[in-house]
């Protein structure tokens, strides 16, 4: 009864007791369904082996599972078999999940090659289930022939944007189709819906072979899909079978998403290309359909009249002609003694500075993170494999054999000689132990390459010293003097005997000029840089790191760069990045061996960086990188200065490489429109090398929002009448019950007259699914106006942009200034870069919300201390004045005081004590002063709830 109606049970039930005539009379009542006596018992079985597993995963028994069972169910409706389905299992177990288990946000994936109807009609209304189907609709002639299967049906009232459909308009789609979808649309979504459960409807009739699906995909790539999906709702991942005709197929594809499940290895693609053109126009209509209500898929206005346009003698790559599948492949696995392999050497602390004990780049860096890999147990559950020089062979392949004397040389200088060798360098330090310490660096690397490339381990990790992306091919530069990843690379295809095509991917937050440099004619090594530029003026300086440089030659296209233009890029601008470029373009290379270039100082903390990517946020990179190349991947450190940050950083990225289960990420704020600019400039000049990044649509200006109807005043499904008019808009992270504005739209027919002007919303059961099912059409500009932010409660991704955010961007402004100058060697930077950010809060319409971005970590959390609930009182006055307006609560003392507004007793309280943090008693919101800046931390969330508890009588409903 949580999603089908005791009648329709109970006349379920009956057929138990049925004779072969009266179950034939019944089924042909229904479309595309044959009934037995034991059909019963069957679909009861079903549904309930999927709640077992829910049980299971949300128990915390197991990680994840797979349900193989029949009949399926993803087509059956309220009232209505469908499809050969009786019970819906899958819609059954998100309601399940939501009762028993008091989860919040579900997601459920259909990749069945039918569009699941009966699921999305259960939950078109719903916010707190995020419905993705991905399936053959060919204009509606595909069953079950429905308008609600197209892109242009997004959800109803509450639920809007919460129904998302990528319909196929032709047969024979490929794997590099589904993971483009899933790449440009349901990631992105789902990292900003953040599900606590994901259910997969999983058809395997998409697989080539199938009769009824007559796709082209392989059991390889709904391997990957299962990956993709690993990375979410902290691993809790449920499989619940559903379609599949053809048995070999189906045992296939059913295998590997098992093998994936279990922690094995992703299977390389055999021909992973790009999407097809009817694959990306279907894809651009799902975006453009859905940027409305989600902020993670606002892109900067696009040109994509350019694409066709061949600059500097460079040829527009060529269109695939109709694709031929091949016999289905079967897959091996390997079987893995070992999955990590870890490389360390405490002789490489030997380097140091003589001169300068507090330069960042100290000894210390590599201790620091061994021993946080030991303290949580994570360097024993790896492989540790012995230490090697790197040899002159391979140090030749990378640096001429002039440059390798003169490095030896230093071994034998005196201290001046070795300051004033350091010195012809940019940014070097020498010491006698320098050579060796670079040798052994580089060795690691090459050593860590043999590991994997033979099957000793899967992938691995090589904490080493000094770094090495800077290093060009005859000189030393940026604390760097060999080139390890460079040098690893060539050693690669010298052990495999071919020109094996190898990704490296840099997240130093400078860029790797040096890496760069030595492959830029090499069409074989893809070199991606994610790195602060800022106009040319952040360390190593000028424009190669600009988006513009592509490589030369054969290896035109082949080098990427994506150029921050200003500090605080976090997880969502790096994860924007993966989603929209870095990913598209690696499994259009297929490569065969991935190498990062793993520096942290992009991290949180970091003195040079002034970034914020989370320790969370790298393993969630690990992650997605981890689907590519068989799995191996090996990660060698580069830069990183906050010996915390670091260690925290690379324990989180060996996590992911060991398999366990990838970390929730705080709430995201969507990502900075400076940043976002920065990756679309990438995309538009990578897009004629590459077909993946030809992803187009008609968008928005980056930051702002179109006005959208809540319901449109045009279509309807059966069974629900049309609203007389919208009038609200609806924002992620509500649930079921409540609405913005505390308005809400109940199923039934006690739908609030004010929220949708008198009309009613009644979920009916449909009178047959074989009837034209109409939808919501794409949002109609225009159609309402945004709710104040006074009605904007309980939302938190929604904040009211206030007097004091809007004081704090000035000195924020001037902070990110100083510490550009200093990673920058000093150079000024003009005041209106480092701003233009915020640019757009003046430019916009008064009428737009604006997100408020708080730093997800500071170091004055120290100073809060405990309390107890007994002892806050929200209606406390100021100490000082009496007063009860706008008062704050110290997190230190617990004294209460106005805010600047009032008398500004806050403040004053706080040059006084130094009391650093405080909590605002209107919204719950945490203030730091010496950071000026708005705080969102795990220890601030035992003060808030207790705080909202005595203001509002509950809990606070999203307490992460």
């Amino acid at each position: 009864m949580l999603v089908h109606s005791l009648e329709f049970i109970d006349l379920m039930e009956t057929t138990q007791h049925m004779n072969e005539r009266e179950l034939r009379l019944l089924a042909d009542t229904y479309d595309s369904v044959y009934l037995h006596p034991n059909s019963y018992t069957c679909a009861c079985l079903a549904s309930g082996s999927v709640l077992r597993l829910v049980d299971a995963v949300l128990g915390a028994e197991i990680r994840n599972g797979m349900a193989i069972i029949r009949p399926p169910g993803h087509h059956a409706q309220h009232s209505l078999m469908d499809g050969y389905c009786m019970f819906n299992h899958v819609a059954v177990a998100a309601r399940y999940a939501q009762k028993k288990h008091r989860i919040q946000r579900v997601l459920i994936v259909d990749w069945d090659v039918h569009h699941g109807q009966g699921t999305q009609f259960t939950f078109d209304q719903d916010p707190s289930v995020l419905y993705f189907s991905i399936h053959r609709y060919e204009q509606g002639r595909f069953w079950p022939h429905l308008k609600a299967s197209n892109w242009s049906t997004t959800g109803f009232g509450q639920g809007q944007g919460y129904t998302i459909n990528v319909p196929w308009n032709q047969v024979g789609m490929r794997d590099a189709d589904y993971i483009a979808a899933f790449l440009h649309i349901l990631l992105p979504v789902a990292f900003e819906f953040q599900p606590q459960l994901v259910l997969v409807a999983a058809g395997f009739d998409a697989i080539q072979g199938d009769p009824k699906g007559e796709m082209a995909t392989t059991p390889a790539g709904f391997a990957q899909l299962t990956h993709l999906l690993m990375g979410l709702a902290g691993g809790k991942l449920i499989l619940s079978l559903e379609g599949g005709y053809n048995l070999r197929s189906l045992a296939e594809g059913v295998s590997a998403s098992l093998h994936i499940l279990l922690g094995d290895p992703c299977p390389m693609l055999e021909s992973p290309g790009a999407p097809c053109p009817s694959a990306q126009a279907s894809i651009s209509s799902t975006l453009e359909a859905l940027e409305p209500f989600w902020e993670v898929l606002v892109r900067p206005a696009e040109t994509p009249e350019e694409d066709s346009v061949a600059e500097d003698g460079v040829q527009e790559i060529q269109e695939e002609g109709p694709w031929e599948p091949p016999v289905l492949p079967i897959l091996t696995w390997p079987l893995l003694q070992a999955r990590t392999g870890l490389i360390y050497d405490e002789r490489m602390m030997s380097h140091c500075n003589l001169w300068d004990s507090h330069h960042p780049e100290t000894p210390q860096r590599i201790l620091r993170i061994m021993c946080h890999l030991e303290e949580l147990g994570l360097a024993g559950r790896c492989v540790t494999l012995p230490v090697r020089p790197a040899t002159e062979a391979e140090l030749l392949t990378c640096h001429s054999a002039e440059y390798v004397e003169r490095l030896r040389a230093t071994e034998k200088m005196k201290t001046r000689e070795l300051h004033r060798e350091g010195a012809n360098f940019d940014s070097i330090y020498i010491c006698p132990s320098t050579f060796t310490c670079a040798q052994l660096a580089t060795g690691s690397a090459c050593r860590l390459v043999e590991a994997v490339l033979s099957g000793e381990v899967l992938n691995g990790v090589a904490v080493v010293r000094p770094p090495g992306h800077h290093a060009e091919q005859d000189t030393a530069c940026g604390f760097c003097f060999f080139n390890s990843v460079a040098v690893a690379a060539r050693h690669a295809q010298a052990i495999s005997g071919h020109a094996m095509r190898i990704l490296i991917v840099d997240w130093d937050i400078h860029h790797g000029n040096g890496t760069q440099h030595i492959f830029e004619d090499d069409p074989s090594v893809l070199y991606v840089s994610l790195h602060r530029f800022d106009r040319g003026t952040f360390f190593p300086m000028g424009d190669e790191g600009a988006s513009s440089q592509v490589g030369k030659a054969a290896g035109t296209g082949f080098t990427v760069n994506v150029a921050w233009n200003g500090p605080r890029v976090g997880d969502a601008e790096y994860l924007a990045a993966w989603h929209r470029l870095v990913l598209p373009i690696a499994y259009e290379f297929n490569p065969e061996l991935v190498l990062v270039s793993a520096g942290f100082d992009a991290a949180r903390g970091d003195p040079l960086g002034g970034c914020q990517v989370s320790p969370e946020g790298y393993a969630h990179l690990t992650h997605l990188l981890m689907g590519l190349a068989n799995g191996r991947i090996i990660l060698i450190l580069e830069g990183g200065y906050n010996l915390t940050s670091i260690s925290e950083s690379m324990a989180a990225c060996t996590h992911a490489l060991l398999g366990d289960l990838s970390p929730q990420l705080a709430l995201l704020r969507p990502p900075q429109s400076g940043a976002l600019a920065s990756i679309t400039e990438t995309i538009q000049v990578h897009r004629r090398y590459w077909r993946s990044l030809r992803v187009t649509r008609k968008v928005l200006e980056a930051g702002m929002r179109k006005p959208t109807s809540a319901l449109s005043t045009e279509e309807s499904s059966p069974g629900q009448t049309k609203p007389e008019a919208a009038k609200v808009v609806l924002t992620r992270d509500q649930s079921s019950e409540t609405a913005t504005g505390r308005a809400t739209l109940e199923k039934g027919p006690s739908a609030s007259e004010d929220a949708v002007g008198g009309a009613e919303l009644n979920q009916t059961p449909q009178a047959s699914c074989t009837e034209k099912q109409t939808s919501a059409a794409s949002p109609v500009p225009g159609a309402t106006a945004l709710l104040p932010p006074s009605q904007l409660t309980g939302n938190p991704k929604t904040l009211e942009l206030g007097k004091e955010a809007l004081e704090t961007l000035e000195p924020q402004a001037l902070g990110e200034e100083s510490l550009l100058g200093e990673a920058a060697g000093g150079q000024d930077v003009d005041d209106s870069q480092l701003t233009q950010g915020f640019q757009d809060l003046a430019d916009t319409n008064q009428d737009i919300l604006h997100a408020v971005t708080p730093l997800l970590w500071c170091p004055h959390l120290v100073a809060v201390r405990p309390m107890s609930a007994a002892n806050l009182d929200v209606t406390q006055p100021c100490k000082d004045c009496g007063t009860l307006q706008e008062n704050w609560l110290c997190l230190s003392c617990y004294q209460v005081y106005c805010s600047r507004y009032v008398n500004a007793h806050m403040v004053r309280h706080h040059e006084v004590s130094g009391h650093p943090l405080v909590l605002s008693y209107i919204d719950l919101s945490t203030w730091c002063y010496p950071c000026q800046a708005y705080v969102h931390h795990q220890d601030l969330l035992d003060v808030k709830n207790i705080t909202h508890q005595k203001k509002f009588g509950e809990d606070m409903p999203h307490p992460h």
